[in-house]
């Protein structure tokens, strides 16, 4: 067995591994019952291959096996001899989900019995695919006329994508390039990137007519649709070309016009996958067409909590700190020169050097600061095609005919947000599915279209980022949300009569709560949104609702960039200092005595038309209230919360990092840690989601 250092290693390369399998394997699912890709294919290749061998290195021989016999079966699906099928597909998506249970299970999870029964089951259908298939005719290139001279130093690889070419009556063409070479590996990649949007390259072959000694030539094969007088205009400055074949070429069959957009590849900001398939059983009742029984589906989550990163943000940060060693050793003589001055008034030149010398601390600080965030940064992308493979199943089981839409995955976050960001957008997706898109009689007798949209969209916004899970669905019921709140003896009859609307809808983030009386595999367990609340809680997140009766519902998820290092709004209250995450501020207000109401014993204020509780902390930790003739009311928003912070002064703003307290001061309610300012005071920092808990406890009448 592995050290559990090499172990972790293989776990997080084979996990990155996985992930691109994992979306490949989705972009060809969107390619069903046509041609495709080459490069995708080879791409998918590539990585089963890949896979295997290091899986073997470090003496995962379950996982080695298993990938050997997924890349036998692919290297059978690029060689033409075995078709692009349904059947083929759904084996290569059960594959990737087996090997991600695998994975998991060498990391450190018990080994299952099922695993090890669906591993073998899908080896032998591998197997049975990779064996079962016939290549092509080996005629059809002798018809055209290629010189066997030529034909004799291809691949079968690159001899099928001929014979393919051939099949669809396109020309094929010999592009002959000369480089120098000092350059060559550049102007032949400059080629290559001019001849793909043109047609395919099939093969790069050492030229038959070398060139001098000081240049090298290279004789691309080449076969495209395009006119000969097109292709020769494109490569112009590089190449020569002519044709491939002796014989005039069959005329091209027509294409079919593709029933759907396949999804681009990474790292590309718009994804988007297609499912419909209303006549199949629920997902962990069937078995699929490659006759694996399908199981409970994988964590979303991340096995390796490792992030890749590019060579040049780590080069940055060493440049960084070299800098910030010449800062200090010009701050120690600066302290030098003023240890030797033995109380001689310094003078005013070195404070001058001392104010230049701090604010070029303060300079690369930050840039040291923003550079190890950036390093933290990843993609939603690893998360976005996990919650897509998701659906194409869900959408499966529930009989309902579902386009989803995935676009930002270009935005990046901080890994451990993301990662905790799984199971809130799961549970929304599944909400979205189950309770919001009607089947499909049903919205043809509302008016609508058959089949319904499900979007997950993100966009950056300054520091935050903005996540949104709709869809066009009935939207939510509000009658029945205040039925079901009160027969549940979440909220009394009366609190209802007083709810704004949007106070209403956020009801379905109680614990407990579910508008459905039976429980389904999608939802219907009354944990899933309170699941999204606790969660978008801890990573200081807020959650809006927007829903329309009849045409959908959408909600909106708020999230800092990153959690790592926190800019805090200092505020006093009485004679002490407190620190307030800023990302949990929404904004600052004042108010004066007379503005406050009270609604059920509780202190309320009105902002901008939004009826909020009015919560002085000086109360929460029995402080000297204040006697001043105006409050300043933080506005604090968490998950779905908002709630008015009453404070009696407003110091700044400092970035801070949080320090667990000891001793007796551990637990204490509303206190996250305790931090230290700039000017050497130690300050506590609130912990916003336990003041949430704490507003929401019953409390006496004030006044």
């Amino acid at each position: 067995m592995a050290p559990p250092r090499a172990l972790s290693e293989f776990v997080a390369e084979a996990n990155e591994v996985l992930e691109t399998l994992a979306h490949d394997v989705a972009v060809l699912d969107a390619q069903r019952g046509r041609e495709a890709d080459p490069d995708l294919l080879n791409a998918i290749f590539r990585a089963a291959h890949s896979l295997k061998g290091l899986s073997a290195m470090f003496g995962q021989e379950r996982i080695s096996a298993l990938a050997h016999h997924l890349e036998d079966v692919l290297d059978a699906l690029r060689l033409g001899k075995v078709p692009n099928s349904d059947t083929l597909i759904d084996s290569l998506l059960e594959g990737v989900d087996v090997l991600t249970l695998m994975l998991r299970e060498a990391s450190g999870d018990a080994a299952s019995a099922e695993t090890g029964r669906r591993a073998n089951t899908l080896a032998e259908t591998f197997a049975r695919l990779a064996s079962g298939g016939q290549s092509g005719a080996a005629d059809v290139l002798d018809e055209v006329g290629i010189d066997p001279a030529i034909r004799s130093v291809f691949t079968e690889y690159e001899e099928h994508r001929l014979r393919e070419n051939v099949k669809k009556g396109v020309a094929l063409w010999k592009v002959r390039a000369v480089f120098g070479l000092d350059d060559f590996d550049q102007r032949l990649a400059s080629l290559n990137g001019l001849l793909k949007p043109l047609g395919e390259v099939i093969s790069t072959l050492p030229s038959s007519q070398p060139g001098d000694e000081a240049s090298i030539a290279f004789d691309l094969i080449f076969g495209s649709s395009r006119p000969k007088d097109e292709i020769e205009r494109t490569v112009a400055s590089l190449a020569t070309v002519a044709p491939l074949t002796q014989k005039a070429m069959k005329p091209a069959a027509p294409m079919r016009e593709p029933e759907f957009t396949p999804a681009p590849r990474k790292p590309a900001p718009l994804f988007i996958q297609e499912v419909s398939a209303p006549d199949l059983q629920p997902y962990q009742q069937s078995s699929s067409p490659s006759g694996v029984m399908q199981g409970a589906e994988p964590s979303l989550r991340s096995l390796a909590q490792t992030v890749r990163v590019d060579i040049s943000r780590l080069d940055s940060l060493m440049n960084t700190i070299g800098e910030l060693l010449t800062v200090r050793a010009n701050i120690h003589r600066l302290a030098e020169v003023a240890k030797q001055s033995s109380g001689t008034p310094l003078p005013k030149l070195w404070a001058q050097e001392l104010q230049k010398e701090s604010r070029a601390l303060e300079r690369k600080l930050d840039e040291l600061q923003n550079g190890v965030l950036d390093v933290r940064m990843v993609p939603l992308v690893q998360v976005f095609d996990k919650l897509a493979r998701l659906m194409r199943r869900l959408v499966r089981q529930s009989g309902k005919d579902v386009h989803f839409e995935v676009s930002g995955g270009d935005v990046e976050l901080d890994k451990l947000i993301v990662e905790e960001l799984s199971d809130p957008l799961m549970h929304l997706l599944r909400n979205a599915l189950d309770h919001g898109i009607e089947i499909p009689e049903r919205r043809i007798e509302q008016g609508k279209d058959a089949r319904g949209v499900i979007r997950l969209k993100a966009q950056q916004l300054g520091n935050q980022v903005q996540i949104e899970v709709g869809d066009d669905g009935s939207g939510m019921d509000e009658t029945r949300i205040r039925q079901v709140a009160i027969e549940r003896g979440l909220v009394t009859h009366e609190a209802t009569e007083e709810l704004e609307r949007r106070d209403l809808l956020n009801l379905v983030f109680l614990p407990g709560f579910s508008t459905r009386s039976d429980v389904s595999e999608l939802s219907g367990r009354g944990v899933g949104l309170d699941v999204v609340k606790t969660n978008l809680s801890r990573l200081s997140g807020l959650i809006d609702i927007e829903s329309k009766r009849g045409e959908g519902t959408r909600f909106v998820l708020t999230l800092p960039l990153t959690l790592a290092i926190i800019r805090a709004l200092v505020v006093a209250v009485g004679d002490r200092t407190f620190a307030v995450p800023l990302n949990s501020v929404t904004e600052i207000v004042s108010v004066k005595p007379s503005q406050l109401r009270t609604i059920e014993r509780r202190e309320v204020i009105d902002v901008r038309g939004q009826t909020l509780p009015f919560v002085r902390l000086s109360r929460i930790f029995n402080l000297r209230e204040s006697t001043a003739d105006r409050y300043f009311v933080v506005i604090i928003g968490l998950a779905q919360e908002r709630f008015g912070l009453a404070v009696d002064a407003l110091l700044g703003q400092e970035d801070i990092v949080t320090k667990p307290l000891g001793g007796r001061l551990t637990g204490v309610p509303g206190i996250a840690g305790a931090t230290e300012l700039g000017d050497r005071r130690a300050v506590l920092v609130l912990d916003v989601g336990a003041l949430v808990e704490e507003l929401k406890r019953p409390q006496a009448a004030v006044g």
